[in-house]
């Protein structure tokens, strides 16, 4: 990676959820040149692979590998890099070495946004978890006093984006970004059709697509068919308003 190449982190907690709720920001930046690296928690083989489980004999690790296979197909879709911890998901939880990962990742991708689940889901908890551990490691991973070296920490921490959830009025989730995927959802749509094991979700994000590319356009003034919502954690430090 050049010293100038942007680069954006995205969290995720199962392979579907970087490609429903945030294919075409990935899609989008891949293709202006920033370097995208996708951290998939799990490979979501119990509570994300309701295709999968309908076939006879099918076994914890064969889905799983199914699973894998399927978001390294949808990540190189979208031109992104992807890193599993299998950390097994319904329930997720990490290990120790799997955040000291994640810092390292942050320190050596230092993405320009971090894309990452809301911070409440009361419909799948391993949800808000992977938001929790994203921004966890994006703290310390500004601490001069973790793994220092001889040249100090110059990490600078990102905004964070949290991307739209199953039902965001049930999330507290109120987006104030709306960003224009118009000329990536090819991309996108390829994208979910590298995970058969959850066709059933593949008309449901076609239609938030198309609704949240209606708001955009009408909250820009500018032709939008496809969009994605997202909502910022911090406050953006401007010198003007507008």
């Amino acid at each position: 990676m050049s010293g100038t190449q942007k680069s954006g982190l995205v969290v995720t907690a199962h392979p579907g959820d970087f490609v429903w709720r945030a294919g075409g920001a990935i899609a989008l930046h891949a293709r202006l040149g920033y370097r995208v690296k996708i951290v998939c928690m799990s490979y979501g083989e119990r509570g994300e692979s309701q295709g999968a489980w309908k076939q006879p004999g099918m076994t914890l690790e064969a889905c799983k590998a199914a699973r894998r296979a399927e978001a390294e197909a949808a990540a190189e879709v979208l031109g992104a890099e992807i890193e599993f911890f299998d950390a097994g998901d319904y329930p997720l939880r990490i290990t120790d070495a799997m955040m000291d990962r994640l810092i390292d990742i942050y320190r050596e991708v230092r993405p320009s946004f971090v894309l990452t689940h809301a911070v409440a889901d009361p419909y799948n908890v391993d949800h808000p978890e992977a938001s929790r551990i994203a921004q966890e490691a994006r703290i310390i991973a500004q601490a001069a006093g973790h793994k220092p070296g001889p040249g100090g920490v110059s990490y600078a921490a990102p905004q964070v984006f949290q991307f739209e959830p199953h039902q965001p009025e049930q999330c507290g989730f109120k987006p104030n970004r709306i960003l224009n995927i118009t000329e990536v959802w090819d991309a996108k749509w390829k994208a979910f059709e590298q995970l058969p094991a959850q066709k059933h979700l593949w008309d449901y994000y076609h239609r938030a697509a198309l609704n949240r590319g209606m708001q955009g356009g009408r909250n820009s003034g500018k032709p939008m068919t496809y969009g994605e919502a997202y909502q910022t954690i911090f406050p953006d430090a401007v010198e003007v308003l507008a």
